[in-house]
């Protein structure tokens, strides 16, 4: 496993504490930058933009934030912020700047008024743990589905009150509702193959036994006033320990795009040190390094691990424990996204290390990346040292890697023999002449 080490970080406040579910990254104004979107027990909504440490936006919410997210939730065509609390309070803000508003850096100032018309909040059953965003039923809207602690799991439909699309107005209906055996853990969405590609699976995981619950929602609509309860349980042979912590992820594209690579993938990291990729499985956050998604894992220490699709492992340390953590693009510097680690320590702050890029995951070595470089073999011709010769090109590489200075003393020096001599030797010799 080879070590990898960033060192473009930047630095945000943060005072509060927050749920492992209550941080993501997403466009919160519409303006094709995404921004961090933070949300405390105290209520409290933080919205970080570029390298700003203070909160580009903060928005009070009620009652203990346990999850948010970005997404075109009421499918107007822009995305919208949505909190939701442990008490059951769901927040809708809409951030999309108005033209009138913006000033020369982009920012705006809203009167208390404008800030009423840009919120909408609305009572949904308590206990909210999970929340994802996205269209599970394949008619091209996207869906509010909430996974809750007492193993329930909800999916919401936004409806419109009126057809105005300036202003939030209308409510959540309950689409279905789903009861697990065990405690919810975490959720995300992922297509089926081909041959059932008109249905789309929604994957629950389990907290508490390593299992899976996927629930199929097809694209027929119930009859009236019907909400229909399935559970379709499926138990993963290779979870060794069913009383493990799990945690899931879904959707991760088999090559640099999604489109033309079939299903996605998936993946399962139990809390007791596994991790199972295959072509079942990925798992926990996803960010794209080297144009592929790669699977982020991050322990509670700091560890992260960055995991490929031909299961190379890159590892990195942060320097500190963390409470939170998310993956992703981010507009950290300058007016363009780039994939990002975002950590939230215990110490009131959050790191985020910004333009993470791998030029390869694969660990190699040195010979193998000089094989394809022509100056290199140029180099090598000049001093009389033939490629072939492992050895010797061995020892001519680690001398001048760990001892430059002794080289460059003993070929103004000495007259060495032919089969290792340079052209700065051979200038040396010139010159003695």
């Amino acid at each position: 496993m080879r070590s990898v080490s960033y060192v473009q970080r930047v630095t945000l406040d943060f005072s509060g504490s927050l749920f492992p579910h209550a941080i993501c990254l997403g466009d919160a104004d519409n303006d094709a930058l995404n921004e961090l979107v933070v949300g405390d027990t105290s209520g409290k909504l933080f919205i970080y933009k570029n390298d700003e440490s203070k909160p580009w936006i903060v928005r009070s919410c009620q009652g203990m934030l346990t999850c948010v997210g970005v997404g075109d939730v009421c499918n107007k065509g822009k995305n919208l912020v949505v909190a939701v609390s442990a008490e059951g309070w769901f927040h809708l803000f809409d951030l999309t700047p108005p033209s009138k508003h913006l000033d020369t850096l982009g920012y705006h100032e809203l009167s208390a008024a404008d800030d009423q018309k840009l919120g909408y909040k609305q009572h949904i059953p308590a206990n909210t743990k999970v929340m994802l965003i996205n269209d599970i039923d394949g008619d091209g809207k996207c869906e509010l589905v909430v996974g809750y602690t007492d193993r329930v799991v909800r999916a919401f439909r936004w409806e419109d009150s009126s057809e105005c699309s300036d202003h939030i107005s209308g409510q959540l209906v309950l689409l279905k509702k789903w009861l697990l055996e065990g405690q919810v853990g975490n959720g995300d969405l992922g297509d089926e193959e081909q041959k059932t590609r008109n249905r789309i699976r929604k994957i629950e995981q389990k907290i508490h036994n390593g299992d899976s619950d996927m629930f199929d929602y097809g694209r027929e609509e119930p009859e009236a006033g019907e909400v229909r309860d399935v559970i379709l349980h499926q138990t993963s042979g290779r979870i060794h320990n069913k009383n493990v912590s799990t945690h899931l992820i879904g959707s991760i594209a088999r090559g640099c795009t999604k489109e033309h690579s079939g299903a996605g993938l998936f993946a399962l990291c139990t809390l007791d040190d596994n991790i199972f990729l295959d072509n079942d499985f990925r798992c926990f956050e996803l960010f794209q390094a080297n144009g592929h998604e790669e699977v982020i894992a991050c322990a509670w220490d700091g560890q992260t691990y960055i995991i490929d699709h031909n299961r190379t492992v890159a590892r990195f340390q942060v320097d500190e424990n963390v409470s939170a953590f998310c993956a992703g693009l981010y507009a950290c510097k300058g007016q363009c996204n780039s994939p990002c680690l975002v950590y939230v320590s215990f110490n009131q702050k959050i790191h985020i290390y910004w333009d993470v890029q791998l030029e390869r995951m694969e660990s190699t070595n040195l010979l193998k990346v000089l094989e394809d470089n022509s100056e290199y073999r140029d180099l090598l011709l000049q001093m009389n040292v033939a490629e072939d010769d492992v050895p010797a090109v061995k020892d001519l590489i680690h001398k001048t890697l760990y001892f430059p200075e002794d080289q460059l003393h003993r070929l103004s020096h000495d007259k060495l023999p032919a089969t290792t001599s340079s052209t700065s030797c051979q200038t040396a010799t010139q010159e003695t002449l």
